[in-house]
């Protein structure tokens, strides 16, 4: 049972450990355990946790996002929708939907204990794999592009599977990773089982094709586990191998966009056409842009996917380079105010999860962008927030309401990362950086 501490607004939390100070931590510890006697929870014991509002900046910056989003999906096809006898709202009024679906969805985790994100964890990867496997029947299969990474359910409207994986992977991995401790470090308990539980969804979503998100997917996997305490040997050793053998495997057209990629110009209206066009609305914005929905003003490059993938070149044609860099420093700042509540939180699950999903948003922000500046070949794979598309849309702002969760408990000051959940019988703790760190806001006073 829950009950009140003495601390104003603040209660223990059901599935974490209690968190001791630097100063008597030995004598708490062997109290706590005293106190917990034979009583063994299937996760951990209570935590007594300080709750408190969450994180608002991160709240406003992808309020700010998800709004310039809908704003510029209406600018790059209200015309012609309009021309097409679709109406102006045919691809924003969706989208304007979606995203209401997601802030219900961010705000209803945001306000949930994350840790009970643990009982569902390996139930959610497996729904997503299930879902990966239907892909690959044609029956239930859209192809998009040469893609058929979208599934098609009754009576629900397409999804992508892939975008789902990427949230379920991380939640799992945190998990896991958590539980693993210091064995995270070695070969046999740490690197191996890590290769056999990413592999499997990584190499489904490649399949698809969809070689940007099994990619964003790998980097954010690889990140969990560097964060986590894996070892830099083992991973570059992951990298080199992996590399070695995604290469023989990649398609035709795959091949060709990394021959584009080294000189888009060559073939300007073959395999470099996406590349060049993206440069071209970029140039053709200036410093300020040629204003809202303008874009045919500014010289009606045909930019292919406008309010997909290459939205970040409408936001560079209407809004200039003073626009497109204010978008590059949202995400930066998003990915600061993500890594300090990573930092601030209060065991190693949260740290974990904080982490994953901060990497998984920013990385395929900063994927998405280097594609439209042909700093990376070209691949197929949205502007988080911004571009249009209901599975990613949701999903993304399902994972931020879980990192304002992580963010609305702060570490004591002087605790110490030892969740008992995060331990097994051969593991201290789990290795995560010192514990030197700040809590989010200040902590509740509490009577004398």
């Amino acid at each position: 049972m829950i009950e009140p501490t003495g601390i104003a607004g603040t209660r223990p939390l059901a599935v974490d450990r209690p968190r001791t100070s630097s100063r008597g931590g030995d004598a708490a510890r062997r109290s706590a355990r005293g106190e917990a006697g034979s009583q063994a929870p299937a996760l951990s014991v209570p935590y007594a946790g300080e709750r408190h509002g969450p994180d608002w900046m991160i709240l406003a910056l992808v309020v700010a996002l998800t709004g310039l989003g809908i704003l510029m999906v209406f600018s790059s096809t209200a015309v012609a929708s309009y021309a097409a006898g679709k109406g102006v709202l045919a691809v924003v009024g969706p989208q304007f939907a979606w995203a209401a679906l997601g802030f219900a969805l961010l705000l209803g985790l945001m306000r949930i204990n994350y840790r009970w994100l643990r009982l569902v964890s390996l139930p959610g990867l497996l729904v997503a794999i299930g879902l990966l496997v239907l892909v690959l029947f044609p029956r239930f299969q859209v192809e998009v592009g040469g893609s058929a990474q979208w599934l098609r359910l009754p009576s629900l409207p397409a999804l992508q599977p892939g975008e789902l994986a990427k949230l379920a992977l991380v939640v799992y991995l945190a998990h896991w990773m958590a539980r693993r401790g210091t064995a995270i470090r070695t070969l046999r308990g740490g690197l191996l089982p890590f290769v056999a539980i990413v592999a499997p969804v990584v190499f489904l979503i490649f399949r698809a094709p969809d070689i940007g998100t099994s990619g964003v997917l790998a980097l954010t996997a690889v990140v969990m586990f560097f964060v986590a305490g894996g070892s830099p040997v083992y991973l570059a050793g992951l990298a080199t191998g992996t590399a070695a053998l995604a290469l023989p495997v990649l398609n035709h057209y795959q091949l060709e966009r990394l021959r584009a990629f080294a000189d888009p110009f060559a073939d300007p209206t073959g395999t470099g056409f996406h590349a060049v066009q993206g440069l071209l609305a970029l140039g053709l914005g200036g410093l300020f842009g040629a204003g809202l929905g303008e874009t045919a003003a500014a010289g009606g490059v045909v930019l292919p996917n406008a309010y997909n993938d290459y939205v970040f070149a409408i936001v560079g044609q209407e809004f200039g380079f003073v626009g497109a860099g204010i978008v590059v420093a949202t995400f930066l700042l998003l990915a600061w105010r993500g890594v300090r509540v990573a930092l601030a939180a209060p065991d190693t699950f949260g740290a974990l999860l904080a982490a994953g999903v901060t990497a998984v948003i920013c990385l395929q922000a900063l994927v998405n962008v280097g594609v439209v500046v042909t700093l990376l070949p070209v691949t197929g794979i949205t502007l988080p927030f911004v571009s249009a598309g209901g599975s990613s849309l949701i999903i993304s702002l399902a994972a931020v309401g879980i990192l304002l969760s992580v963010s609305r408990e702060t570490l004591p000051r002087g605790g110490v990362v030892d969740a008992s959940g995060d331990r097994g019988r051969r593991n201290r703790r789990a290795h995560l950086p010192g514990p030197g760190r700040r809590p989010l806001a200040p902590r509740p006073a509490g009577p004398a």
